[in-house]
């Protein structure tokens, strides 16, 4: 039976083992990552952020454990981090806009009726064309596409209230 380390087992590795910081960071890096999305307001920020996190992290695993003094190997193996580059601005902009636009959706899609709210669903966030979605609603095509259309209207007069910014940003809806 293969099983993962602990984060308590990695932790008591850091200093003398690398692949114990690689595992521990891919087991956390996206859970920060969102969490802190939702407070930075730039990329730059965002990933400043989440380095600080690891190096703080890093800097007080010897108190996890305080048998081991792991902090300065650790620090040096992630002092070097590289600049930014522009697949990453857009990757960490596109999580800032998610995390902030997550309740405002949310609310927005809750205001809906059911039947609008099925077809925006369907479509909108599970990738569906209007007439697939209509075959498994089991409506006409043509009341499908109406559906969408008013359901999309309710949304964006829902987010132009709640958060004026993400229609703006979103070009004014489709």
């Amino acid at each position: 039976m293969n099983r993962e380390p602990t984060d308590a087992q990695l932790l008591a590795r850091l200093e003398h083992d690398r692949e114990a910081l690689r595992a521990f960071y891919l087991r956390h890096v996206g859970a920060i990552t969102r969490f802190l999305a939702r407070r930075c307001r730039t990329p730059e920020d965002l990933a400043d952020a989440v380095a600080q996190t690891f190096v703080e992290l890093i800097g007080s695993a010897s108190r996890y454990d305080a048998a081991q003094q792991r902090a300065a190997g650790v620090a040096a193996a992630v002092s070097g981090r590289r600049l930014l580059d522009e697949d990453d601005y857009a990757r960490l902009e596109a999580r800032i806009d998610a995390s902030r636009l997550r309740q405002p959706l949310s609310d927005a899609l809750g205001s809906l009726a059911p039947a609008e709210r099925e077809i925006v669903e369907l479509v909108d966030i599970d990738g569906l064309a209007p007439t697939d979605a209509a075959r498994i609603l089991g409506i006409n095509p043509a009341a499908a596409r109406m559906r969408l259309a008013r359901g999309r209207r309710r949304m964006r007069s829902a987010l132009a209230v709640e958060a004026p910014d993400a229609v703006q940003m979103q070009g004014g809806g489709r």
